[in-house]
């Protein structure tokens, strides 16, 4: 309010206007009511410049909403320059203008208003004479005609005639938004009456108008208030329907949110399915494999295990192939050895049997050695011959036993080296295959206690043949020491020979007896060397056996790893299997309710196009019926002309016949003359 009040003291001051007082008093008193909306300037004589400044106030003005100038005796010039800057104006509604005079120019004023302005609804010209001048008030027609905001207007007491009335009621066909219009105490006639009533045939939007005291018939207002009922009804049916329309409009459009709610909360539960049983696929994919990666893993591991199982099982088949080589060499030697054991024996009794013979016979040649002494001498020879041929065999023999222990000790170390490399290969065997012995091992524990026993048993065999041998010997040397008591008591001669012969046996024998000792401590070392290697091959095996037995445990648990996570992939590939039919039910159910949603909203889509349909019937029908009855009241106005032209013409002949009567009658010169 206050910026009204300064903005019209400014534009008084630059248009060097006093301010009018009684409109600056009126401002006071609205701002003083607190009733901010409304500009009261009833009963003012307002001048045109101060019209002019109203009017520039309230072109920008967006705080009155309704100015009531009423009674203001305003001449056209202001009333012009206040209509003026109303054309611009969109917060007033209301515009009271009665009383006031106006006439041409403010028809014409009026009619450019209605036609710029779109925020008057209702416009009040009560008391004004728009009427008497008829283009300007078609220009005013006009302004109605095109003006799609204004809804009820008053033009009562303004003069308007038949022909008015026809432009007012060509305006009203075009406008589709004028509800009320005032016609009352006018000139409108029944022309201007039928007009109107034909402007009504199109216009759907009056609902009420007001025309008495304009000398219609009867019977045009009855058919005016029938056309504006059906236009009331017609408006309470649409509002009815378009109430009927929204109602649906906002269950469809609730339906349809609910149903774009159900299908979000859907796709999102979808989506989130979707990613759970991605992520879930994913971390079984990964987890499985992971499971086949160990699993390839482990069976690398169970291949690479089988492969050193086959190696060392190979490896240990050719590690007893060659003990088994090595075993029959040594039994060959053994048995060389026990050969030549038992030819030196032989030949050791040979020997024995030999001296006995010769013994004999020297007792036989001592008995008469004093009678055969030349025989004795030709035996002497012999026997020299003999101890020759007997040396000469005995060096053949050393030989051979020199020669038998040469080989002997390089078969040894040929069995030793060969030992030491299969030792060594053995190892690198037994290094590559330290895992897969158990079976073989104890084939070749059972095979070397069994060699081992034989060994034992040969040793024991070979002792005791060295006791015998040792038996024989002091046998041999009693039997010696005898032979050469009785040889000096009876050969004093040969005595010296025999010594020598003796000592060369003793000293053979006593070689060969230390060879035996040799060849004997060379067996036991070898078998206490061979005991130490069983020993170790026993410690390796068991060593072995142990590692075997914790690998096969180790490869029982990977088994039984292997198992349980076999167990639980297959659980968690049914459990995923459950989750996702409890899912695809799931969404078949939304599918289903989804259905009958749609189901739903198509029969009430049906059912709206159905009562739709009914209505542009029921619509149609009555504006048919409309239209007939229109016809007949036009029908029946005709024939009321016609009856009433009839009655007329009946009339006037019934005058002429009367006057004509009157004048040829003896009355007639009686008459007064015209």
């Amino acid at each position: 309010m206050e910026d009204f009040r300064r903005t019209y003291l400014r534009l008084c001051k630059e248009s060097g206007l006093e301010p009018q007082e009684s409109v600056l008093n009126q401002l006071h008193d609205v701002r003083a009511a607190g009733d901010s909306t409304r500009l009261d300037l009833a009963t003012q004589s307002l001048s045109v410049d101060t019209c002019a400044v109203l009017g520039r106030v309230l072109s920008n003005d967006v705080l009155f909403t309704e100015v009531v100038l009423s009674d203001c005796m305003l001449s056209e010039e202001g009333v012009k320059l206040l209509l003026h800057g109303l054309c611009s104006n969109t917060t007033v509604k209301v515009l009271d203008l009665k009383g006031n005079n106006m006439r041409a120019v403010c028809s014409e004023a009026l009619g450019k208003l209605l036609r710029q302005n779109k925020s008057i609804r209702r416009l009040t010209l009560e008391w004004n004479a728009l009427g008497m001048w008829g283009e300007a008030f078609s220009i005013f027609c006009e302004g109605l005609g095109s003006n799609e905001a204004l809804k009820q207007l008053d033009l009562r007491n303004n003069q308007i005639n038949h022909q008015g009335a026809g432009e007012l009621a060509m305006a009203l066909k075009r406008n589709t938004t004028l509800q009320e219009l005032d016609l009352r105490w006018n000139n409108i006639g029944l022309l201007g009456g039928r007009a109107l009533l034909e402007s009504l045939q199109q216009n759907r939007m009056l609902l009420q108008l007001e025309m008495a005291g304009n000398n219609v018939p009867s019977d045009t207002l009855k058919a005016v208030e029938q056309s504006i009922d059906h236009n009331s009804d017609r408006k309470s049916t649409l509002k009815e329907s378009r109430s009927k329309t929204q109602v649906l409009s906002k269950e469809i459009q609730s339906l349809r949110e609910e149903k774009g709610k159900q299908f979000l909360n859907m796709m999102e539960t979808i989506d989130k399915q979707r990613e759970d049983l991605g992520r879930s696929s994913r971390m079984s994919a990964v987890r499985v494999g992971q499971l086949q990666e160990a699993l390839n893993e482990r069976k690398s591991a169970v291949n690479s295990l089988k492969a050193k199982l086959q190696m060392t099982e190979a490896a240990l088949a050719l590690s007893e192939q060659k003990s088994h080589d090595l075993g029959e060499l040594l039994s060959r030697v053994k048995l060389e050895k026990s050969e030549l054991k038992e030819r030196q024996s032989r030949e050791m009794n040979k020997e024995q049997e030999e001296a006995v013979i010769r013994e004999g016979k020297l007792i036989r040649e001592l008995h008469i050695s004093t009678e055969k002494t030349l025989h004795l001498k030709s035996k002497v020879d012999e026997l020299e011959r003999r101890c020759k041929a007997q040396q000469d065999h005995i060096f053949d023999l050393k030989q051979e036993l020199t020669n038998s222990t040469a080989e002997l000790k390089l078969r040894l170390a040929q069995a030793e080296e060969r030992l030491e490399a299969e030792k060594k290969r053995s190892k690198q065997t037994l290094d590559d295959a330290e895992n897969l012995r158990q079976k073989e091992v104890d084939q070749l524990n059972r095979h070397r206690e069994e060699s081992e026993r034989s060994l034992q048993d040969r040793v024991q065999k070979l002792e005791g043949i060295r006791i015998q041998l040792e038996e024989e010997l002091s046998r041999v040397r009693a039997l010696s020491v005898t032979e050469r008591a009785q040889a000096e008591e009876e050969l004093v001669k040969v005595r010296n020979q025999v010594r020598l012969e003796e000592q060369q046996r003793v000293s053979h024998l006593e070689e060969k007896l230390r060879l035996l000792t040799q060849s004997r401590d060379e067996s036991q070392i070898h078998c206490t060397q061979q005991k130490r290697t069983v020993s170790e091959l026993q410690a390796k095996n068991n060593h072995l056996a142990l590692e075997m037995e914790g690998l096969k445990r180790r490869i029982e648990e990977l088994q039984q790893e292997l198992g349980g996570k076999e167990q639980e992939k297959v659980a968690e590939v049914n459990k995923v299997r459950v989750e996702l039919q409890e899912q695809i039910g799931h969404l078949q159910a939304e599918r289903a309710t989804q259905g009958g949603l749609k189901e739903k909203i198509a029969a009430l889509e049906r059912e709206m196009k159905v009562q739709t349909s009914n209505h542009r019937e029921a619509l149609l029908d009555k504006e048919s019926e409309i239209a007939s009855l229109l016809e007949k009241l036009r029908l029946k106005d005709g024939e009321i002309m016609r009856t009433r032209e009839d009655e007329a013409q009946r009339a006037s002949f019934l005058q002429k016949a009367i006057l004509t009567y009157v004048q040829g009658s003896p009355l007639g010169s009686y008459s007064p003359n015209k």
